[in-house]
């Protein structure tokens, strides 16, 4: 069922990215994917109208949802004042510490801007991260979260958000379930994290680094990129690849998470290491 939204509310605005989802049973998965528990605070990423905050509501022991539209605001405030469990804040999610928005566990859910989906991500894949994390993105986008090594979709962002969190797209969502329709469908993805990333905190910079330099060399056999990467000979290469079991012709979309992490730690020594830290 989907319903248009009433003329009083403000417009959508196109410099926000705003898309609201109207389809109800896209908004009931949405709900069914971050499952609110006990205790837990759910943040709720750009409520928007309301549509999904109505039902989050009904379920979370405590929300706070968080919206960047200073004309929404109010009219949130007002739909929800009657609710103390309900809390509006007016800001823009990645300038803000979601963790200090919670009380104990807490959870995140939104209907993401297309605009700065990956951005916002990584804003919630920081530590302490939240117990899980359900997004509705840009259908391509969630492809490319989830796919795993050797997909056509597989590469940097898949790489980077799977050594931390485990990665399911639990659903497209065609365009016709948002007022006004994107150009694009959609897809609801949900990270869980991981309880042993593949890498420790102080080593994600270096891990993403390494990682992108790899997949922008993604049609070159192994040896070549170690060697491009790092400066060195093709011997050298050879015994850093050899020690993460990575074949000298294996190329960066066949490696999972764990080879990146491995080689990372492998080619600490090497002369060029410094170029991905």
């Amino acid at each position: 069922m989907r319903e248009r939204p009433p003329s009083s509310l403000p417009p959508a605005r196109k410099r926000l990215g705003q898309h609201f989802l109207t389809d109800r049973r896209t908004l009931e998965r949405i709900v069914e994917a971050v499952a609110p528990q006990p205790g837990e605070t759910i943040i709720e990423i750009g409520p928007g109208r309301g549509a999904l905050t109505d039902l989050l509501v009904e379920r979370a022991e405590r929300l706070v949802a968080v919206e960047i539209d200073a004309l929404l605001v109010p009219v949130l405030r007002t739909r929800y004042a009657s609710r103390p469990h309900v809390t509006i804040v007016e800001g823009d999610i990645l300038g803000l510490s979601l963790p200090s928005l919670a009380e104990g566990a807490w959870a995140l859910v939104g209907n993401v801007p297309y605009y700065i989906t990956t951005p916002i991500i990584f804003q919630a894949l920081r530590s302490p991260r939240p117990s899980r994390m359900v997004f509705l993105v840009q259908r391509e986008v969630a492809e490319r979260v989830a796919a795993p090594a050797g997909d056509d979709a597989y590469g940097a962002l898949s790489v980077n958000v799977q050594a931390l969190a485990d990665a399911e797209l639990v659903a497209r969502v065609p365009a016709g379930a948002f007022h006004p329709r994107p150009k694009v469908d959609s897809a609801i993805l949900r990270l869980t994290p991981r309880e042993r990333p593949v890498v420790l905190p102080e080593e994600e910079v270096g891990f993403s680094r390494l990682v992108q330099g790899a997949f922008g060399q993604r049609r070159k056999q192994m040896r070549r990129v170690v060697r491009e990467l790092y400066g060195v000979g093709p011997e050298e290469a050879e015994r850093v690849l050899a020690a993460c079991d990575i074949g000298i012709t294996a190329r960066p979309e066949t490696l999972r998470p764990e080879d990146f992490a491995c080689l990372l730690r492998a080619a600490g020594n090497l002369p060029g290491q410094a170029a991905t830290r």
